[in-house]
């Protein structure tokens, strides 16, 4: 699903990688932890094409990164659903607008088709709320339900979840969590950056640390 190997990443003409090599199989659950500044953003970006891959070989989800257009990006978002933080839906936009503006980008053009599908994917995120509602209406947790819903809009292989529970109290982080692995039991594969070790501990996958320019697989000590 994806796969790095000898890969250097830098970012304002820093190093933030440097001989990096990074993989995950599918159908993975991986953890990516380390302090503010150890570069999971920086990973994260490159994996869905925001920084360009300067020295090394990547793949991710069948595109080869060090050959990819910027003409070619829109291809492999598609394949990718991205979780933000911060939610990132379009505020003077409806939940509809939101989703429908996604399935319009990526060339959906039937009114029932793309219905049928906005139906779908708020069911899977277990989401009853009026589509006519706008994103600042919602509490915290129903926004990044929304932002999930969009994210699985294309039927990705992979979701990158960049610290989605940083901005929820802990009882809706957990209920965002157990959201993930439901979507993970459905066989897709995801990558989450968090702090949240608490949520680490509770909900088990691979683990993987950012730190002094590289990555290293963390294996919890049993009690």
């Amino acid at each position: 699903m994806v796969s790095l190997n000898s890969v250097t990443i830098r970012q304002r003409n820093k190093t933030i990688f440097k001989d990096l090599d990074f993989k995950i199989n599918a159908g993975e659950f991986v953890f990516l932890i380390g302090k503010t500044g150890s570069g999971k953003s920086s990973l994260i970006k490159l994996l869905y094409g925001d920084l360009n891959l300067e020295q090394g070989d990547g793949n991710v989800v069948g595109f080869n990164l060090k050959k990819l257009r910027s003409s070619e990006i829109h291809l492999l978002r598609r394949k990718i659903g991205i979780v933000f933080q911060d939610f990132k839906l379009l505020q003077d936009m409806t939940v509809y607008e939101n989703l429908n503006f996604v399935l319009k980008a990526t060339g959906w053009k039937d009114k029932l088709k793309i219905k049928n599908k906005i139906q779908k994917v708020l069911e899977l995120v277990s989401i009853d709320i009026p589509t006519e509602k706008y994103p600042f209406e919602l509490s915290g947790g129903e926004q990044q339900r929304i932002a999930i819903a969009r994210a699985l809009l294309n039927n990705p292989e992979l979701i990158i979840a960049d610290e989605p529970t940083g901005n929820l109290d802990p009882d809706t982080s957990q209920k965002i969590m157990q959201l993930l692995k439901k979507l993970h039991e459905t066989g897709i594969t995801i990558l989450m950056a968090t702090h949240d070790y608490n949520m680490i501990m509770k909900f088990p996958g691979k683990i993987f640390q950012c730190e002094d320019e590289k990555i290293y697989e963390v294996v919890p000590k049993e009690n």
